[in-house]
């Protein structure tokens, strides 16, 4: 796009002082999201049919361009790293809403989908997302740097999170099956949203410099940042449009799981799906840092990522769960164990060094690709 290769030359020049945002909004990041709430109102009023679902998946599509524009004008104007933080909170906030929100129509039918999502949620990001950053940067840049000491404590935060979360379930003892009773479902959501506040302090306040780009005195921080006013307005449309993605990918919900039970693939593909959609602007972002060789940026969304989602929502539908006394699972079962051990003994590999190459990217695509598999043939 023009605009990738506009930041893109900009950022070669540390004299540049330019900014790369307008100041007026491209029509189409205002009219996507308008366009899409529109969908969302035509399709509450006349309900699902063939047409209104095809142009709700357009505008769904457009409308993920839209957030990922706002997004990163909110975070040139914020600076790193603020500016990823918003995006990956409030994308998971959204992702939480959507989640609470089935579990309340769905009842005893959605008790593993918390656990779908939250799982899909961390395979996409440090694998697919991850993955897909180191190599299309490695394959333009050669090799990449990053900052080690804030991937590595985002990683130390990831496992014992994902871990206490996924895989503890299955062992307690108190109740059969991969859930946890009351006390031990109240413990995990507080231990999660403890272990996710500790890493936002050390990320925005005590160690905010282990997550900056390792050329933090060049290129894009001489950009001039946008003005308040475009970042004010596109503040307001980053909701608008995250909103209406999450609304969106509700309303196919239904189509989805009535495509999935014909072609008879395992209803954890929901998750996935919900999760690949509501994670879509981000991994866009993430992408195109990676391209203009800002491969801390892609790191901060792909792991911020990866720690909101399951920081945030564990304990928001550990609350749900117990107000409407409906049963959640949250144990993987083997096969789900087995790719996240995985994943976590590649991110350590990965993460080792500060810098990165396509080898590292590949592979991690190509456990993405085998947990898309399994998903789909189980």
């Amino acid at each position: 796009m023009e605009h990738d290769e506009e930041v893109a030359s900009l950022g070669t020049s540390p004299s540049t002082t330019a900014s790369p945002y307008p100041s007026r909004i491209p029509w189409w990041a205002w009219v996507s999201p308008i366009f899409a709430w529109i969908v969302l109102i035509v399709h509450f009023l006349t309900g699902a049919n063939v047409f209104v679902e095809v142009t709700s998946a357009i505008a769904l599509i457009a409308t993920v361009f839209a957030a990922v524009y706002h997004a990163e004008v909110i975070a040139h104007r914020i600076g790193e790293p603020f500016g990823t933080l918003v995006l990956a909170v409030a994308v998971t906030i959204i992702e939480v809403a959507l989640i609470v929100s089935l579990m309340v129509a769905g009842g005893p039918d959605t008790a593993t989908l918390a656990r779908d999502t939250v799982f899909a949620a961390v395979m996409i990001t440090c694998n697919g997302i991850l993955g897909l950053c180191l190599l299309a940067g490695g394959m333009r840049h050669y090799e990449q740097s990053f900052q080690a000491q804030g991937a590595n404590a985002a990683l130390a935060v990831l496992a014992p999170l994902t871990v206490l979360s996924l895989v503890l379930p299955n062992l307690t003892t108190s109740l059969p099956g991969p859930v946890f009773n009351t006390p031990q479902l109240m413990f995990a959501g507080l231990v999660s949203l403890l272990l996710y506040g500790s890493f936002v302090f050390v990320q925005t306040v005590r160690h905010r410099d282990y997550f900056l780009p390792v050329d933090s005195g060049h290129g894009e921080n001489h950009l001039s940042p946008p003005t308040l006013r475009t970042t004010a307005i596109s503040s307001v449309l980053l909701l608008a449009a995250l909103l209406a993605i999450v609304g969106i990918a509700e309303s196919l919900t239904p189509a989805l799981e009535v495509a999935i039970h014909a072609v008879g693939v395992s209803k954890a593909v929901v998750g996935i799906v919900i999760s690949s959609l509501v994670l879509l602007p981000e991994g866009l972002a993430a992408f195109r840092a990676a391209r203009i060789n800002r491969l801390q940026t892609s790191m901060n969304l792909a792991l911020g990522s990866a720690l909101a989602s399951i920081g945030l929502t564990i304990p928001a539908v550990a609350v749900t769960s117990l107000m409407l006394k409906t049963p959640l699972a949250l144990g993987l079962d083997g096969k789900g164990e087995v790719l996240l051990w995985l994943t976590l003994l590649l991110l350590v590999i990965t993460l080792g060094t500060s810098r990165t190459t396509v080898l590292q990217g590949l592979v991690h695509l190509v456990i993405f690709s085998v947990f898309l598999f399994i998903a789909i043939v189980p």
